[in-house]
């Protein structure tokens, strides 16, 4: 607290002031010492420095977040997490200084906060969370005056007037004017808020401060290192199918983009960039909220129901004039146009397979596996970065068609058609596979087409991969109970197949079974039926399950 020098005091006159009169004195002054023939001492203010405002070097490493049914990135806020290492130039004047870096991500958790290079240990850490933006204007503008520019309804011309901020809730904001209280944005009319000024207790940035003492003036070289959440990665394959031979086995080009998330509105360049795959040992904290700040998402009168609010037309301006009709020539231009689209591609133009510049580096970290980009890449606020991370063409998988007795509801119904192959280098893979969407193309006349889509969880290496393509018309079941006798039921299963081709097709029988059936073997421990069919021919089988009289 700041003193004055208050001279030298006089014995004779202060003699008999009370010892509690003087501690009171003292108390009123604190960290001020004033004595007999002693000039008034006080510490000086902190001082306020502030890093260089983006950091030299920056490291990010992505961790996955939870997602409800293996589902894609949380585009608003992803819900995984990075670890952050920055290096940040500082000088430091002697004594007690607040050392403020700038710009860190918004979702930091400020308990992980580790800085080094500081001449002296860190005092104390403060996370600075209240943004300037237009949320975190409205909140620190509580029961403070505004300005609203509004048009007028009569003349469209725009009028200001004074406005009190009573209330924001969930994205609302309620006004008192001298008409009374209203919601803003709900009068139907252009209209805008202004604020006198940015209150001090606004950053800009989201900023981490660190109080320290250093004994003389220095320049130093800061590592400041955190957890921040709002990031996520994920996979995300393109896997297109070639011709397939006669007996099911066809070729795939298999290729895997590495998709990492930004949410938060902080970038960062030229980051050296990691992804981890696996589940890290981590206390479950909840979410991380993201801090005071961002756009406000206006409602108009909550508590009401639209009967209760009265109707209030807002300024309506005349009709634009009517754009001019199309004459032939455009008509001609958008003929051609459509033409061209229409033109015929062709079939074995790859999507799978394009050149990559950067490819990420797999390497295992534990019982973990690390994807290092293997050049510094920008991650934008708000964005995403795409780097290949798999490129395996010609890859072997079976083409077959799957099914199950107990989905069949006594009709005729299409079979699944899926891919099947093993994540080994001698079937075309080898490489850890994490979770992601598959986008699964065919050739065609015109060009790849999509053809389904799948969400492929983690596979290792030697695991098998099996991927869902969709339904198929040509390729369809019928399941049909024949005869009931003696505690056993006789049912038959007809396959028929409308394709140019033979197929293979496996039908899941899970009851206990007499006898062994045709081509009926235990997969996984369940009775499966597995056969190929010609060309646009049919198979048939009977089979007899045990009756649970329980």
């Amino acid at each position: 607290m700041p003193c004055k020098a208050t001279g030298v005091l006089n014995p004779s006159k202060y003699a008999s002031i009370a010892t509690d009169g003087l501690r009171s004195a003292l108390r009123k002054a604190p960290g001020c010492f004033t004595g007999l023939a002693v000039l008034t001492s006080c510490p000086l203010a902190a001082q306020t420095v502030t890093t260089s405002p983006e950091p030299e070097a920056v490291s990010i490493t992505v961790y996955r977040g939870e997602k409800t049914g293996a589902g894609p990135i949380d585009r608003n806020w992803p819900r995984g997490y990075a670890l952050i290492t920055e290096t940040r130039n500082v000088t430091i004047p002697a004594g007690e200084t607040v050392v403020r870096f700038e710009g860190v991500a918004e979702g930091m958790f400020p308990e992980s906060a580790i800085v080094t290079g500081l001449p002296n240990r860190v005092r104390e850490k403060n996370r600075d969370a209240r943004l300037l933006s237009p949320l975190g204007l409205v909140d620190a503008y509580l029961k403070r005056e505004v300005t609203i520019t509004r048009m007028n309804r009569t003349t469209g011309q725009s009028q200001a007037y004074p406005a009190v901020i009573t209330s924001a809730p969930n994205g609302a904001v309620i006004l008192q004017t001298s008409d009374g209280f209203e919601a803003l944005h709900c009068t139907g009319l252009p209209e805008r808020m202004g604020f006198g000024n940015v209150p001090t207790n606004l950053s800009a940035k989201p900023t981490l401060s660190v109080i320290t003492q250093s004994d003389k003036p220095t320049t130093a070289r800061l590592t400041l290192t955190y957890m921040a959440a709002g990031f996520d990665w994920e996979a995300n394959y393109i896997a297109q199918l070639q011709d397939r031979g006669s007996d099911g086995k066809g070729k795939v080009d298999m290729f895997a983009w590495l998709t990492i998330a930004n949410g938060g509105n902080q970038s960062f360049v030229n980051a050296n960039t990691m992804a981890i795959a696996g589940e890290p040992n981590r206390v479950r904290r909840g979410a991380q909220p993201r801090p005071t700040g961002g756009g406000l998402q206006l409602k108009c009168w909550p508590t009401q129901r639209t009967h209760q609010v009265p109707f209030r037309p807002g300024y309506e301006p005349p009709p634009p004039p009517a754009p001019p009709a199309p004459t032939a020539m455009y008509e001609m231009a958008d003929a051609e146009s459509i033409m061209v689209t229409a033109s015929r591609q062709s079939r074995n133009m790859s999507l799978a397979a394009p050149v990559p510049v950067i490819v990420a580096e797999q390497e295992d970290l534990g019982d973990l596996k690390l994807y290092r980009i293997p050049e510094p890449v920008t991650i934008n606020a708000k964005g995403q970065k795409q780097v290949a991370m798999l490129v395996k063409p010609s890859a072997v998988f079976e083409h077959y068609y799957a099914a199950s007795v107990e989905d069949n509801g006594g009709e005729s119904q299409p079979m699944t058609f899926k891919l099947r192959g093993e994540n080994k280098i001698a079937k075309g893979l080898g490489l850890p596979m994490p979770q992601g969407q598959v986008m699964i193309f065919e050739n065609s006349n015109y060009g790849p087409l999509l053809a389904g889509q799948y969400r492929l969880k983690d596979r290792a290496v030697g695991e098998e991969v099996e991927m869902v393509v969709g339904q198929s018309s040509d390729v369809r079941m019928l399941v049909t109970r024949v005869a009931e006798k003696k505690g056993l039921q006789r049912w038959k299963v007809e396959i028929s197949n409308a394709r140019s081709a033979p197929v293979n097709v496996e039908v899941e029988i899970p009851y206990e079974l007499r006898g062994s059936p045709k081509n009926v073997i235990k997969v996984d421990g369940v009775p499966t039926w597995k056969t190929t069919i010609a060309a646009n021919g049919e198979a048939v089988l009977f089979y007899e399950m045990k009756l649970d009289r329980n």
